[in-house]
């Protein structure tokens, strides 16, 4: 079942009187459950793209239907509401809140969707357990390791229930073993049904995918070579 599809999309920026071409007409469509990787090189599109998913950004030209809803004609508090509830976000510097310990963290989707506090806390503290940190609930981010501060922010990104979660070099900040671990849980969580559209540069992490798509001065390429 069809849950992304993008057509003729393009994005171009203005930058000092010369327009900037990120994207140049893309087409592509993703299935509910993929796992999909997307590699290029920098100022390939790659976070152009990645915006757009995320309905943070808009294209210039071309349609954007996520769920069957073409996102150009909803208004910002629709897009507002539809990123909070369909869309989970993993960064490579994992945006925690260094003042608040991982349950508060993880909770903050839940306010913004006035989830009760009791069932905020509930939600997140077996999210929080089901990837393995039972015993670093009350920790802050200062005294959590970068893989264990990573499980944390994608605890955040899946406690809305979202349809699609989005990656942006979610390994690029960790060594080696804790790479190995986050990505153990991607293939769990795509194991269990979950939509996982990635962004890296390394080739290892992309193998984790079931498909890769390959981006070239903004167009989907069969490859980088």
């Amino acid at each position: 079942m069809e849950l992304i599809r993008l057509e003729k999309l393009t994005k171009v920026y203005d930058q000092e009187k010369i327009q900037v071409r990120a994207l140049a007409g893309v087409d592509l469509t993703i299935e509910h459950g993929e796992f999909v990787a997307i590699m290029g090189k920098s100022g390939s599109g790659k976070t152009s793209l990645l915006d757009i998913l995320g309905l943070l950004s808009s294209p210039s030209t071309g349609k954007y239907f996520l769920k069957d809803r073409e996102t150009s004609t909803l208004s910002d508090e629709e897009l507002a509401l539809l990123r909070n509830r369909e869309i989970g976000f993993v960064f490579q510097t994992f945006n925690l809140l260094p003042r608040v310990n991982a349950v508060e963290n993880v909770v903050l989707p839940l306010i913004y969707s006035k989830v009760p506090r009791k069932e905020r806390k509930n939600r997140a503290t077996d999210l929080l357990s089901r990837i393995g940190l039972s015993d670093r609930l009350h920790h802050l981010p200062s005294e959590l390791s970068g893989g264990q501060r990573q499980r944390v922010a994608i605890a955040r990104a899946l406690v809305n229930g979202p349809s699609l979660l989005l990656a942006d070099e979610p390994t690029g900040n960790l060594d080696t073993g804790s790479s190995l671990e986050i990505m153990a849980l991607f293939q769990e969580l795509h194991t269990e049904g979950h939509t996982i559209i990635m962004v890296t540069h390394e080739h290892d992490i992309a193998a984790y995918a079931q498909r890769t798509i390959y981006l070239r001065d903004g167009s989907v390429v069969p490859s980088l070579q």
